[in-house]
């Protein structure tokens, strides 16, 4: 296996009172150190846009019972140079940049001249892994102006949004890869009878002006978003520094961007194996050729760390400890999405954890994991201080790593 570590860089509660951002922004820099220290291969943080608690005066407010903020990284080339100065082996990833919202011009633009500062240094061969798709939240979108166009739009938005995504996603992908394009270039984004689902619904966007496609009574054709000119990112970079991950479950979209590089896949939600199975058969064959031969390392899981290794304590009191610590974190995590706690849901996400003492966690790892995945570990979950978290660091390095590496070969990096 492979292991990097996955930061949400939260603002949450800690004994009640919430740290300032000052503080938490320091404490992933101390993370980013130590995990370069201990060998871990790449730090991918999470992006979050403006502030949830401003959104709680919206007429729809996401997260009505959040107290504190979802996230402190809207920007992660701002984040990575920081990092990158303070590292040595660490590579960066974006957990997942959002390309809807702002536009993937700009967000492509943004990236390429981050890399072309960062390989000045022709010593340089840490990567950038770029996680992108249209963001969580629909309210960052509408803040960034990205509304429906229409009446057809406003009914339809849901599906829309996966056709924006498709769009954006071209445009980012192939401008990275340093071609020179137009929106006449790119696909015009459609929505097939099935994307839409409900008949009624397709009918009113084909009989929309400019909805319908000629010859083709199974898609509906979506306005293009983006217009623009002839053009080229510069400054150009070297393109070794960058990876790109498809922050999406379409099948379709996936295979689809494989036609202009190898685009990888970001999976961070809670994914049937058999679906993760299905994916890594599917990506075998379609899987860009310039990336080689299609890896399990190259659709990277995260997984939730409760682990505790104190050394005073017996390996009993351990799991007891790291499973009440469990047990609090993820209560607060959903009494915070939900203003309640189901159960169902707690269980649910208790199965993406791993919790316990270290041998308890290597097993768990070694269960629940292919040797050869790829795996994002969280430790930064609702945890009560940044201590904890480079303590929990430090004893996966030095306590389950080694257990893996008695049955299978297990690399931090």
């Amino acid at each position: 296996m492979d292991f990097d570590v996955f930061c949400s860089l939260a603002r949450t509660p800690r004994d009640g009172v919430l740290p300032d951002e000052a503080t938490l922004l320091g404490e992933l820099l101390d993370q980013a150190v130590l995990a370069d220290q201990l060998g871990f291969g790449c730090l991918w943080v999470a992006e979050a846009h403006f502030s949830i608690q401003a959104q709680k005066a919206h007429d729809r407010p996401v997260m009505p019972h959040w107290d504190g903020e979802v996230g402190l990284n809207p920007d992660i080339c701002q984040l990575a140079g920081a990092v990158f100065a303070r590292t040595r082996r660490l590579e960066v990833g974006s957990a997942i940049m959002n390309i809807v919202g702002p536009g993937p011009l700009i967000a492509a633009e943004r990236v390429s001249n981050f890399l072309a500062w960062h390989g000045l240094d022709l010593s340089e061969s840490r990567r950038m892994n770029v996680g992108f798709a249209s963001g969580r939240y629909d309210f960052v979108n509408r803040t960034y102006g990205l509304v429906p166009r229409s009446p057809a739009e406003a009914a339809a938005w849901s599906r829309i949004r996966g056709a924006l995504l498709q769009e954006a996603a071209e445009i980012f992908v192939r401008l990275l890869q340093g071609e020179e394009l137009s929106a006449d270039d790119v696909a015009p984004p459609t929505l097939s009878r099935t994307a839409v689902g409900d008949p009624e619904l397709f009918d009113a966007l084909r009989v929309a002006p400019g909805g319908a496609v000629p010859g083709d009574e199974e898609h509906v054709a979506v306005a293009r978003r983006w217009s623009f000119d002839r053009t080229r990112l510069v400054p150009g970079f070297r393109p070794e520094l960058l990876q790109l991950y498809a922050g999406t479950h379409l099948p379709s979209l996936q295979a689809y961007l494989n036609r202009f590089a190898p685009v990888r896949v970001f999976n961070l939600s809670i994914t049937k194996p058999e679906d993760i199975e299905r994916t890594h058969e599917r990506m075998v064959d379609v899987y860009h050729p310039a990336g080689g031969p299609w890896r399990r390392p190259y659709m990277p899981r995260t997984v939730f760390v409760f682990l505790n290794g104190d050394p005073r304590l017996t390996g009993r009191s351990q799991r007891a400890a790291a499973q009440a610590r469990a047990e609090m974190a993820l209560t607060s995590y959903w009494i915070a999405m939900d203003g309640t706690l189901d159960p169902a849901r707690l269980a649910d996400s208790s199965s993406n954890a791993v919790v316990g003492n270290p041998a308890d966690v290597a097993r768990q790892l070694r269960e629940r994991f292919h040797p050869d995945d790829r795996v994002m570990l969280w430790f930064d979950f609702f945890r009560p201080s940044g201590e904890t978290v480079l303590e929990e660091m430090t004893i996966f390095a030095e306590q389950v790593l080694p257990r893996l590496d008695r049955d299978e070969p297990v690399r931090a990096r």
